[in-house]
């Protein structure tokens, strides 16, 4: 039996297509560049924080097609034709998403740096589940590390952010 023939590529860059916040995006990379430090260095969005780089932290959470992921651990080649949404991307039309206008309304920030993080797991959760309880959102954010603690207020930001969404 033959081995099945794969297609390599590298160790030279390369282009990589894909939509960021609604905009088609196409950059030239190593294929080893993360997810995170082509949004931060190469398209200077800078939303997504680089913290632990190793998959711990969840400050450089991002939503792959609608999916929470750490763009630290994320190949930016693995994004090619896919959909990357970002902090950036969050507001519509100078209109902050529920999600944003929850974390003001509860004071579910301190010093802000997982705050990115935060937003974008409780985003992705309120579009698989509109009507999360408090136990759905500690959960969607588990990943994500508050150095501040403030996980009470980020939980009941979530829960806010769902009842108003569900009413917009």
């Amino acid at each position: 039996m033959a081995p099945k023939a794969s297609s390599f590529v590298g160790p030279g860059a390369l282009d990589v297509s894909f939509e960021v916040n609604g905009h088609p995006a196409t950059v030239h990379i190593p294929p080893h560049r993360t997810l995170l430090d082509t949004l931060r260095e190469t398209l200077g969005l800078t939303g997504a924080k680089k913290v632990c780089d190793e998959g711990t932290c969840g400050a450089c959470t991002v939503l792959v097609d609608g999916k929470a992921v750490y763009s630290c651990m994320t190949l930016a080649i693995a994004c090619e034709g896919r959909s990357v949404e970002t902090v950036e991307g969050l507001a519509r039309d100078g209109q902050l998403h529920p999600v944003q206008q929850a974390f003001i309304d509860h004071d579910a920030f301190q010093c802000g740096f997982c705050t990115p993080g935060q937003l974008m797991s409780i985003a992705a959760l309120l579009r698989s589940n509109g009507a999360p309880s408090e136990e759905d959102v500690t959960r969607a954010v588990t990943g994500n590390l508050c150095r501040c603690g403030a996980y009470p207020n980020i939980v009941a930001a979530g829960v806010a952010a769902a009842r108003k969404a569900g009413r917009a």
